[in-house]
């Protein structure tokens, strides 16, 4: 297996088709492009979503738990539907101080009151093989009614695309927090990239667009960042997307970043980008919402019958690897190994 999240190919070849019984109350079920499940209970539906409990302890141990915990919630927020309950399983090093531990857990527990989430069961232990970063994992999820879920299948021709944030903002955050003072870039740009940071969540951007208008699919833009999630959000609606590269949002330090380790800032994972179908009669709504929220967006493209995804008429590749890990990974020989 290739590294990171699975891709097309794995999910046909390996998963599709082999995904237990067929149940009547699943509403939304294992699909190339969709990172969480839905099923109906009673006269509501709850959205889950599985995600890698990921603490990057060179971050810093408060923030590499505030964006551990944004990972586990942000598939299921952006379903619509708030993020409800979340069950955590940490599966610890042997040698892990109580001290860390608490320091994650105070984290998790101040970020889940601050947006409703009771942290309702789990499962804690230190075990032989289990190593930082990836230390468990976390299943959330969000209670609602059924004509209240967004999904990435939903997507209609006629429908306007709309972006959030732009490309590259895990990866510019993630590296400006862990190199920006060494990389040889100005003291200004190194600034801007450490604030990307706190951008890498798309709970908020997710729920501002979906009480502001009629939202037909979302998606996010992580693993192989915005070009890969316009793909994924196409193959799952069966749509074509044309999108203007011009048109898409680009927050400062991103370009300096990706400069300096010449990466695709379109292929580099993007934590905290939400892609959204729009109908074109909720653009306005919606954009003006994102706007007093203080969250950048812009109407980028149309969503087209057909398939793939087009930028400025020309297709546009599926990026068959994320550029962050190289690129973290080649700062580490460059300017220390201490992250």
């Amino acid at each position: 297996m290739d590294d990171g999240k699975a891709g097309r190919g794995f999910f046909d070849d390996h998963i599709a088709g082999r995904t237990g019984a067929d149940r009547d109350d699943v509403r939304l079920g294992p699909t190339y492009g969709a990172d969480f499940g839905v099923v109906a209970v009673a006269d509501s539906v709850v959205a889950m979503a599985t995600d890698p409990v990921f603490v990057l302890r060179a971050l810093g141990i408060e923030r590499a738990a505030w964006f551990a915990f944004h990972i586990c919630v942000s598939d299921v927020a952006l379903s619509g539907l708030s993020p409800a309950h979340l069950a955590v399983d940490l599966n610890l090093p042997p040698d892990t101080a109580t001290e860390t531990f608490d320091a994650i857990w105070e984290v998790f527990d101040r970020e889940a009151r601050a947006l409703g989430v009771s942290l309702t069961t789990g499962h804690t232990g230190t075990y032989e093989g289990c190593s930082f970063p990836t230390v468990g994992g976390a299943t959330a999820l969000a209670v609602g009614a059924a004509e209240d879920v967004v999904t990435p299948t939903g997507a209609q021709p006629g429908d306007r695309v709309v972006v959030t944030k732009g490309p590259a903002v895990e990866t510019t955050g993630m590296l400006g927090v862990l190199f920006g003072d060494r990389l040889p870039i100005s003291a200004a740009a190194a600034a801007a990239a450490r604030d990307r940071f706190a951008d890498a969540t798309p709970v908020r951007d997710a729920a501002t667009m979906a009480a502001a208008g009629e939202v037909t699919a979302m998606h996010d833009a992580t693993e192989r960042g915005l070009a890969n999630g316009l793909h994924e959000l196409a193959a799952a609606s069966g749509v074509g997307l044309s999108v203007a590269r011009d048109a898409v949002p680009v927050l400062p330090g991103v370009r300096a970043v990706c400069e300096q380790f010449g990466m695709d800032a379109w292929a580099a994972s993007s934590e905290g980008t939400v892609i959204a179908a729009v109908d074109p009669g909720s653009v306005d709504a919606v954009l003006g919402a994102l706007g007093d929220e203080g969250i950048p967006a812009a109407d980028v493209g149309v969503v087209e019958a057909g398939g793939g995804v087009t930028v400025d008429g020309d297709p546009l590749a599926e990026p068959a690897a994320d550029p962050l890990w190289p690129a973290y990974r080649t700062a580490r020989s460059r300017y220390g190994d201490d992250a």
